[in-house]
């Protein structure tokens, strides 16, 4: 596994990224500002780092225009030449092919996908499952861990909407078949929106049914981070390390440090 104990994630939330239908300047800026980001978490102990366009919304179903796949990709390599620590990145919205292939080409550790193996129902539309587009790229080139989303935020799965058991039975499902056919290495549960934290009832029920380690992907802070953590084995941090906790701003070496000190003290 690539984290083999309680583990933090912080996340790089890029600005808009350059495209062919729109003109964005400064990539080395963007560039400069990821890696400086990324230094920082790692000083500061955090055990990976996330890196994410999140100044793209609305977000496509799936990035297919080059530019932005090449930007992503010269981002992601300079962040994993500048930290000792594992990379990853997540291609908004359910780019898990492209985000592979970026792997790949610049030696990230892992990637995020949101729909893995459920249709989601979202404000980019209706994603479907990118397991199967990821199983050869897998196969021909493993190692990359893959961070599978059940039931993912702003979204709504038809999987468990339309499952006509039990909302355990439903989560229970969704998770085994996230595993056992999606192949996530890791799971991760969210609250319904950006920023805020999944119910530990949820929680519990995610890691009573996974194989595999279950990962907090929204919503922590140094407050409740002891009782999810009490539960789940790693998070992923992306709003509360930035200025105002409010994702999408530059990182807050304060926060991010008041946060890692709560991780300590919560997994110590």
């Amino acid at each position: 596994m690539l984290f083999t104990s309680k583990f933090v994630i912080g996340v790089i939330h890029l600005p808009r990224l350059p495209s062919t239908l729109y003109r964005a300047e400064g990539l080395e800026q963007v560039v400069e500002r990821a890696v400086s980001e990324a230094m920082t978490l790692e000083e500061l102990g955090f055990s990976g780092v996330l890196v994410e366009n999140y100044g793209d919304y609305p977000y496509e179903k799936r990035v297919l225009d080059p530019l932005t796949i090449s930007a992503m990709s010269i981002v992601v390599r300079e962040v994993v030449k500048s930290v000792s620590i594992p990379v990853g990145l997540n291609l908004l919205r359910n780019s898990g092919r492209e985000a592979y292939a970026i792997a790949i080409a610049t030696g990230a550790r892992f990637i995020r996908v949101n729909a893995l193996t459920e249709t989601l129902v979202t404000d980019s539309g209706i994603l479907e499952p990118e397991a199967p587009l990821l199983r050869v790229l897998r196969a021909n080139y493993p190692g990359i861990s893959v961070f599978g989303d059940v039931m993912c935020k702003h979204g709504v799965s038809l999987n468990t909407v339309l499952y006509a058991g039990t909302r355990e039975d439903a989560v229970r499902v969704a998770v085994e078949d996230l595993v056992e056919r999606g192949g996530a290495d890791y799971v991760v549960v969210t609250g319904a929106r950006t920023g805020e934290a999944p119910g530990l009832d949820m929680v519990s029920l995610v890691k009573r049914y996974s194989s595999r380690p279950v990962v907090i992907g929204s919503g922590s802070n140094p407050g409740n981070l002891g009782a999810l953590l009490s539960v789940a084995d790693g998070v992923i941090v992306g709003s509360y390390i930035r200025v105002g906790g409010r994702a999408g701003n530059p990182l807050d070496p304060a926060r991010a440090r008041a946060y890692i000190s709560a991780f300590k003290s919560a997994t110590g």
